[in-house]
């Protein structure tokens, strides 16, 4: 393995990233083209950034991981991703366009605060505090897998690795907001589909050359591998499938860094080319993730050929691939946590500056300073999640889970009662918010996880809230 062609073609395309977000800061953005990109960007361009951002590490390494780790029965964890992905962008994506335009609305929390206008500054202020806590550390999450990948690759070490990652990443969002992230994306979203592609077809091509049976080592291997059920019986077969479907709820319009993908379209005709192009490389990209799991399983045996399940995808990059092809698909592994990254940075960032400092603090500032407090708050936020990839020893599918959980499904059920429930007030999109952070945080560090899983108990507790306290305290005229 030649390390220097690797890092060349790392260094290459570092310094490429970094170079579109120069050429868009240059371009003095206003806040609406920094925040959410002034209606400017074509809807498959849209497509292929809301892609690349909601997978990152977690599907590139997380769950390649896990479906080396668990084979077949990995496929629920996958199909309830699947049918949210469907939900989201067949029946949600519209709507997020419309009302965005309806409400002027920039972020999340904005809309929702200019929908319910009597609970404004409090929507504003938990909102804002929900996306800031959790997206830091999903930022942290893939700052982290950027750190491992780069130390099995490279030997670098991790640290220095993290370190590397985050200063692309903190410097093109914050140099070229929406527009450069979108972009990058684009680029790191072909990377990613060629990677999940390409590699499970050359895997495929080993093992019938190999002349080694799937089926055989999978259940060589023991534990449930070979059962969709995995070691699952009676009812717990249906907990399993229950628990791995769950990632479902945080499909379902509650995910910021997404929506903004979806309030960023321009018209009709933008939402249905942007939806084929996303379908394409969901179907593509999830039957890659799944393919890679069991035939890494078959070629390489039990769990113990990497340090951790998680760091399967770059040992086969490097095992099965010429170092030159290697290092252009490793560069797509990487390419997925700045992609989740990037936008997470940026709509942290934005909802401390818009949503918080501008609107419920009501500083007034005008346009090129309030880009200014953007960028600082991006660099803030992008600092703070470089201290907790330091800290943290959890895995990326874990930290991912929770901070799917706190943001997604508390979102979720705001969002989808206040598309299509016209009884929804305030105080009850308040309380599922106020619902939806406390069920997870106190859910997730108890063994309750274990019997009911946080993602859906935190969507249900949510919702529940929602329809509750917007019966018991009903709407007003609370639209500004």
């Amino acid at each position: 393995m030649n390390k220097g062609i690797l890092f060349t073609e790392l260094i290459i395309y570092l310094v490429a990233m970094l170079w579109i977000g120069l050429h868009f800061a240059r371009k003095g953005l206003s806040e609406s083209e920094y925040i959410l990109g002034g209606k400017k960007l074509p809807g498959w361009a849209l497509a292929f950034s809301e892609r690349a951002t909601a997978e990152s590490a977690w599907l590139m390494l997380g769950a390649t991981g896990f479906c080396f780790a668990h084979g077949l029965s990995s496929i629920w964890m996958l199909m309830g991703s699947v049918a949210g992905i469907i939900v989201s962008w067949y029946w949600l994506a519209r709507k997020f366009r419309e009302e965005a335009d309806k409400y002027n609305a920039l972020t999340l929390p904005d809309y929702l605060a200019s929908k319910y206008g009597h609970f404004a500054n409090i929507i504003r202020w938990f909102g804002g505090i929900i996306i800031i806590f959790f997206f830091t550390l999903y930022v942290a999450a893939q700052f982290s897998g950027a750190g491992k990948t780069l130390n099995v690759t490279f030997g670098m070490s991790p640290q220095l690795a993290i370190v590397i990652t985050a200063i692309i990443v903190i410097a093109y969002a914050c140099a070229g907001g929406f527009m450069s992230v979108v972009w990058t994306d684009v680029i790191q979203s072909i990377l990613m589909i060629v990677t999940l592609v390409v590699v499970p077809i050359i895997a495929l091509i080993k093992i019938g050359i190999s002349d080694l049976s799937m089926g055989a080592a999978l259940t060589n291997l023991g534990g449930g591998m070979d059962s969709w059920a995995g070691t699952a019986t009676g009812f717990g077969i249906g907990i399993m499938i229950f628990v791995n479907f769950s990632w479902f709820f945080g499909w379902l319009g509650g995910q910021p860094h997404l929506s903004a993908r979806f309030m960023a379209l321009k018209d009709d005709k933008d939402a249905k080319t942007a939806t084929r192009v996303a379908m394409i490389w969901m179907v593509l990209c999830y039957a890659g993730v799944f393919m890679i799991g069991l035939t890494a399983a078959t070629l390489y045996g039990g769990k113990n050929v990497v340090a951790s399940p998680e760091m399967i995808l770059p040992y086969m990059l490097l095992d099965l691939m010429p170092t030159w092809i290697a290092g252009i698909l490793l560069a797509g592994a990487i390419a997925a946590m700045m992609s989740t990254a990037d936008s997470q940075l940026l709509v942290a960032g934005s909802s401390l500056s818009e949503d918080i400092i501008h609107k419920a603090m009501g500083k007034k500032l005008d346009a090129k300073k309030m880009v200014l407090a953007s960028r600082i708050c991006v660099l803030v936020v992008g600092l703070v999640a470089l201290i907790f990839a330091f800290t943290s020893k959890s895995l990326i599918y874990t930290i991912v889970s929770w901070a799917w959980s706190g943001i997604g499904c508390t979102f979720s059920a705001a969002i989808i009662m206040a598309f299509f429930w016209k009884k929804t007030s305030g105080a009850g999109v308040v309380a599922g918010l106020v619902g939806g952070f406390l069920t997870t945080v106190v859910w997730m560090n108890t063994p309750l996880d274990k019997i009911f899983t946080t993602r859906a108990m935190t969507f249900i507790v949510a919702l529940a809230a929602v329809i509750v306290f917007s019966l018991i305290f009903p709407k007003k005229e609370e639209a500004k």
